[in-house]
C-alpha cells in the first residue's frame, strides 16, 4: 500500500482528497501546513511514496520551498502540486494539477505518477 504525504492549508481540500484517497487504498497522513508536514515526514517510521501538495500556502514555505525540503530528507519520494491559481511552474519538480479536480482524475495521477 502507497504512502501519501497530503499538504493542503484549504480544509475542504484536505478533507475530500484525504477521504478519496483513503477509499483508494491509499495510506494518507494529511498536514495543513507545510512545517507539520515536515514533522510528520520527520516521524514517518515507513516510506513516503508521494508528496501531494498545496502550491500556494501561508508561512512562507509554498509547496515548491516544501518539496525540495521533502526531498532532503526523502531523496526518493516523489511530488503532485495542485493548485487553484494561475502560479509559474518552473520550479515544478513533479507534475502540477489544477483546483478543482475530481477524485477520480486525481487518484488516476496519483497512481501514474508512483508507477512512473
Amino acid at each position: 500500500m502507497s504512502r501519501i504525504l497530503l499538504v493542503d492549508d484549504e480544509d475542504s481540500f484536505l478533507y475530500a482528497a484525504q477521504k478519496a484517497l483513503s477509499s483508494a487504498g491509499f495510506q494518507v497522513i494529511a498536514a495543513p501546513t507545510s512545517y507539520e508536514a515536515l514533522d510528520a515526514l520527520d516521524r514517518a517510521e515507513e516510506p513516503v511514496d508521494l508528496l501531494l501538495t498545496d502550491l500556494v500556502m501561508p508561512n512562507g514555505v509554498n509547496g515548491f520551498a516544501l518539496a525540495r525540503m521533502a526531498r532532503m530528507r526523502r531523496q526518493n519520494i516523489k511530488v503532485i502540486y495542485v493548485t487553484g491559481y494561475d502560479v509559474p511552474t518552473i520550479e515544478a519538480s513533479g507534475k502540477v494539477l489544477r483546483k478543482p479536480i475530481t477524485d477520480a482524475a486525481l487518484i488516476d495521477e496519483i497512481r501514474a505518477t508512483l508507477a512512473a
